[in-house]
């Protein structure tokens, strides 16, 4: 199976004693950098990441194990992926399919 999915991926390192994580999590999303076969997009809340599933939880888990080696004791990770099998999806096709119907309730 190497079909292209759209995964969000949510790492929360936590006990670390400070409110502020952004650099553990820039260390994280670090690991996509320069990964030839994903598409990843940093949101305010996540990391979306687009590819061949295996990948893509192969990454996560690497974003997983990041932060224990920072010496943080705690980390929760949650992942949504979108597998469609009927046609191919990408993160942009998504958006621009929400942004179509938003003009054409513009134009109702």
């Amino acid at each position: 199976m190497n079909t292209t999915v759209i995964a969000e991926v949510k790492i929360l390192p936590m006990g670390t004693g400070q409110p502020g994580v952004s650099h553990l999590i820039a260390d994280c999303v670090s690991l996509l950098d320069g990964a030839k076969d994903i598409t990843w997009q940093v949101t305010p809340m996540a990391t979306v990441i687009e590819g061949p599933l295996e990948r893509i939880l192969e990454l996560a888990a690497k974003m997983h194990e990041l932060p224990f080696s920072k010496g943080v004791q705690r980390v929760v990770t949650s992942i949504n992926i979108d597998d469609r099998r009927d046609k191919k999806i990408t993160m942009n096709g998504k958006v621009k399919a929400v942004e179509e119907k938003l003009g054409e309730a513009g134009k109702a």
